[in-house]
């Protein structure tokens, strides 16, 4: 559903290009030459006009560089407006599915007229029989390609093909990702700060290793009993929603149903503990309040050492159903075959043996350091983005406060070691971080998480309409509120309709305290960590310096 929001602004204010017509015909693209611009091998599979039931036909083009990253470009055959949209993938990727989403009151997303591409990032699927990435050791290179390198020849390749079709190369590029394609986002800031105008991260898996073995791992263990069922089942997490509400829903000076700032909740589950008479299905048993006690606090040594940033934010816990909660008896969680399989094929540079279970994941100093040598290869936590603000780049950050999968606390990390590195005036001039109440992973949640993502980042970049504020809609509900890049938040204002963006004003966060970023991992966010690698055909290569 289309919505246009009073206050917004709407992709009619973004620069005036003039609409290009191809150059010359769809089908002979397929002997397009690209290997050069690339600086790899480049196989053009087809190059076909469709109508998809899409505004307008488009050329299909289809490929594969070198050694199996297969991407996707769609060029627009009339109305071409100069503009260039790459998409990221979730997950482990593995699919190819150009699919840009938040593109309301955008006309050129709206009415395709702009390049779209996206890739699979080098390997056909996510795993093997048991959904197991293993094409991370069937193919090693496959790692890199994943990492960061699939993204960047697919950026291109595109490039090379709309300059071969429309006689020039896009005037605007733009990249958008959520989860994974929020790490792609990052990852070509800080890697590859030429290929894009403006990004969109939303809710980026920035700290990939850690995210998929400690976080999803210890998730998945502290809420599985010592007979291998679940403690916190999936009745009782409205029971512990509600619980949280109640002690803390009005600490942002309204009773809404929604937290503005969970950091400022200090619910303990051993509140709601079952007392002698009560109800089972209204509270917690013991280890059922303990499993959440851990899940909000992550994974940690036993000597309280932190490995995560943090778990899950208060207010979550609708969210956490699937996650790392099962939907009903015996399936599978997601944390728990997204840390099994990173841990067995992805962590460590050669693979464990198909019999290491989570029981076996000790979650230690030691086991930490041993998986971080990984994360100068798939992290994407480098806060000095000099050169992509030198080159006029904009960066725009969103993540929902009720993540299950990834805590808004990697992005808020982020965004501070931004500001230290190179000051908060220059990253002020280029990024915002807006953080959605109630938004749960990408999409969803009991707080408004609609916007108009893709016309305002194209109007900051074309117009420099740099975004304060954005306003979102609660999905099939009249309800809207602000959301006010980080360290702001919305308050009422005390008068009008408390379900309408014009009733809030923005105002100074409650400061986060300094202890909830202090965890193992917070030199990750140091400038110049990076490798990048190359497979021999027998051994791995890696260096310091760009390839």
């Amino acid at each position: 559903m289309m919505f246009l929001l009073a206050g917004q602004p709407l992709c009619a204010a973004l620069a005036a290009l003039e609409p290009l017509p191809p150059v010359v015909e769809c089908s002979s693209l397929t002997g397009a030459q690209l290997s050069e611009a690339v600086g790899a091998k480049v196989d053009i599979e087809a190059a076909t006009v469709v109508q998809d039931g899409r505004p307008k036909p488009y050329c299909k083009v289809t490929g594969v560089i070198a050694p199996a990253i297969r991407f996707e470009v769609r060029l627009p055959v009339a109305n071409w407006t100069q503009r260039f949209v790459q998409t990221g993938c979730g997950g482990l990727c593995g699919n190819l599915n150009v699919n840009l989403n938040r593109t309301e009151g955008c006309v050129p997303a709206t009415n395709g007229e702009v390049v779209l591409a996206s890739t699979d990032m080098g390997h056909s699927n996510t795993g093997g029989a048991n959904g197991e990435p293993e094409w991370a050791v069937k193919n090693p290179q496959a790692q890199m390609d994943f990492a960061y390198r699939g993204v960047h020849l697919t950026t291109l390749a595109s490039k090379e093909l709309i300059r071969k079709y429309y006689g020039r190369k896009p005037r605007y590029s733009y990249f958008s990702g959520c989860s994974d394609g929020g790490r792609e986002a990052l990852m070509e800031a800080q890697r590859y700060p030429g290929d894009f105008d403006g990004i969109a991260a939303g809710a980026p898996a920035m700290n990939f290793i850690t995210q998929n073995t400690f976080y999803h791992g210890w998730n998945a263990r502290v809420n599985t009993s010592a007979e291998g069922k679940p403690v916190l089942t999936s009745d009782k997490l409205p029971v512990l929603h509600q619980a949280v509400l109640a002690a803390c829903d009005e600490l942002d000076g309204r009773k809404d149903g929604i937290l503005a700032f969970p950091p400022a909740c200090h619910f303990d589950p051993a509140t709601i503990i079952c007392k002698p008479g009560q109800d089972a299905a209204t509270c917690l048993t013991p280890a059922q309040a303990s499993a959440a006690k851990e899940i909000y606090r992550g994974a940690h040594s036993a000597s309280g050492e932190q490995f995560v940033i943090s778990g899950p934010q208060y207010g979550s816990e609708l969210a956490w159903e699937g996650v790392f909660v099962p939907r009903g008896s015996g399936t599978q969680t997601i944390s728990a075959g997204m840390a099994l399989g990173t841990m067995r094929y992805m962590a460590y540079p050669n693979p464990l043996a198909t019999s290491w279970t989570l029981n076996d994941f000790q979650f230690d100093a030691a086991t930490f350091d041993a998986v971080k040598p990984r994360h100068r290869i798939y992290d994407a936590t480098d806060p000095n983005l000099s050169r992509f603000e030198a080159a006029g780049g904009k960066l725009l950050i969103w993540h929902g406060w009720s993540d299950p999968h990834i805590s808004p606390l990697n992005s808020i990390a982020y965004m501070d070691a931004m500001r230290k590195t190179m000051g908060a005036t220059k990253v002020a001039g280029f990024s915002r971080l807006f953080l959605f109440p109630g938004g749960y992973h990408c999409n969803g949640g009991e707080g408004p998480f609609d916007f108009q993502l893709t016309n305002i980042l194209m109007n900051w970049v074309e117009s420099g309409t740099a975004p304060d504020s954005i306003i979102a809609r609660k999905a099939n509900s009249p309800v809207t509120r602000p959301v006010y890049a980080y360290p702001k938040v919305a308050r009422y204002k005390g008068t009008g309709d408390p379900d309408s963006a014009d009733s809030y004003t923005g105002a100074p966060g409650p400061p986060l305290a300094p202890a909830a970023l202090n965890w193992r991992g917070a030199p990750f966010y140091t400038p110049g960590y990076e490798q990048w690698c190359e497979w021999n055909g027998s051994a791995m290569a890696c260096s310091d310096k760009a390839r």
